[in-house]
C-alpha cells in the first residue's frame, strides 16, 4: 500500500497531510481557523495568535527580544520599531550585509528598498521595499478573491434563475392532465362508433403540438436561454467596456510619466550645465584676481627695494656734506 505521509499539527497535534498544514507554524485547517492571524506590533511579520485571550500582538522573535534587550526603538532604513540592536532592524543589517545599502522604494519613496540584482525577485518590474511587497501581494489576493467570489455569485444566481424558471414551466405543464379527458369519458358504443374521429384526434394534436417544445428546458432555442445570452452578452461588453476605459487611462498616465520623466532630465541637465558654467567662471576669476595679487605683490617688493635705495643714497649724500664742512673749518680759524 502506498500511503501519503501523515505530519502532526503543531497545536492540536492531528496528522494531516503536508500540504494542508501551514508554512510557518505547521498548524491544520481547524487550528487557523480558531486562532487568526495577525500582525506582530515591531516586526509587523504575520504570524498565528496561539492565544484568543491575550490582547498583546507580538510574535515569539520579539517576546524573547524584548526580554533580552527591551522595547525597540525605530529603525533609520525602514522606520519599523524593531531596532533591539544598534539603530537598524534585523531584516534590515541581513539585507545589507548580502545585497549592500539601500535603495529607494518606488512606492513609498523611503530608502529602504534592497537591490538583489535579480527581476524575478522585483514585484511587478518594480523595486519595493518589504512592507511595500507585502501590501501588493494582500491586495493582488484580495482582488483575485473578490474576482473569484464575483464570478461564482453571477454563475450562482444565473443557475437560480434558470432553475426557477423550469419549475415554473414544469408546475403550469403539469396541471393539465387534472382537466377532463375526453377520451376517458365513458360513452355509448353508438356514440363511439360515430366520432371516432372528433375529441381525441383533438387532443392527440394539441398534446403532439408545439407547447411542448416551448416548455422543454433543455430546448437550446427556448426564450430562457436567450435571455441568460443577451443577459451575459450585455454583461461582457460593460466589461470590455471598462476594460477599454482603463486601458486608455493607464496609457494617458504612462504618457504623462514619460512626460514628466523627459521635463525632470532635461532641467536637470540644465541645471547641470549651468553649474559647472558657474565654477568655470569662478575659477577663471580666482585665477585672475590670484594673478593681480602676485603682480601687485611683486610690484609693492620692487617699490620697496627703491625706496631702500633712494634712503640710503641720501643718508650718503648728508654723511658727505657734513663731513666737508668739518674740514674747510679749521682753514678758516
Amino acid at each position: 500500500m502506498n500511503m501519503s505521509a501523515l505530519f502532526a499539527c503543531s497545536r492540536c497535534f492531528s496528522r494531516h497531510p503536508f500540504e494542508e498544514l501551514s508554512s510557518g507554524q505547521q498548524l491544520c485547517k481547524e487550528c487557523r481557523g480558531a486562532f487568526p492571524v495577525v500582525k506582530c506590533t515591531y516586526c509587523r511579520s504575520e504570524f498565528q495568535q496561539t492565544n484568543k485571550g491575550s490582547p498583546s500582538a507580538i510574535c515569539k522573535k520579539c517576546e524573547f527580544n524584548v526580554k533580552q534587550f527591551g522595547k525597540p526603538s525605530a529603525c533609520e532604513y525602514c522606520n519599523i520599531i524593531a531596532a533591539f540592536i544598534g539603530n537598524k532592524c534585523q531584516r534590515c543589517t541581513n539585507s545589507e550585509k548580502r545585497y549592500g545599502p539601500p535603495v529607494t522604494c518606488e512606492q513609498c519613496k523611503q530608502k529602504c528598498a534592497f537591490d538583489r540584482k535579480d527581476e524575478d525577485k522585483k514585484v511587478d518590474g518594480k523595486l519595493l521595499c518589504w512592507l511595500c511587497t507585502l501590501s501588493y501581494k494582500r491586495a493582488l489576493a484580495k482582488t483575485k478573491q473578490s474576482d473569484a467570489e464575483r464570478r461564482a455569485h453571477i454563475k450562482l444566481a444565473a443557475q437560480r434563475a434558470a432553475k426557477n424558471k423550469e419549475h415554473g414551466k414544469h408546475k403550469g405543464h403539469n396541471k393539465r392532465p387534472h382537466r377532463v379527458d375526453v377520451t376517458k369519458i365513458s360513452q355509448p358504443s353508438s356514440e363511439k362508433d360515430g366520432a371516432e374521429g372528433g375529441p381525441p384526434v383533438k387532443v392527440a394534436r394539441g398534446g403532439s403540438g408545439t407547447g411542448n417544445n416551448r416548455g422543454d428546458p433543455h430546448d437550446p432555442n427556448s426564450s430562457d436561454h436567450v435571455v441568460a445570452m443577451t443577459q451575459l452578452k450585455e454583461q461582457i461588453a460593460s466589461l470590455q467596456k471598462q476594460l477599454n476605459q482603463k486601458d486608455s487611462q493607464l496609457l494617458s498616465k504612462d504618457k504623462m510619466i514619460t512626460e514628466l520623466k523627459a521635463k525632470h532630465f532635461t532641467v536637470e541637465n540644465e541645471l547641470r550645465n549651468k553649474m559647472k558654467n558657474i565654477q568655470k567662471e569662478h575659477e577663471t576669476k580666482v585665477e585672475t584676481m590670484s594673478l593681480k595679487i602676485k603682480s601687485l605683490q611683486k610690484e609693492v617688493a620692487t617699490l620697496s627695494k627703491t625706496g631702500k635705495k633712494q634712503m640710503l643714497a641720501a643718508a650718503r649724500e648728508l654723511g658727505g656734506g657734513g663731513s666737508g664742512s668739518g674740514t674747510d673749518s679749521p682753514s678758516l680759524a
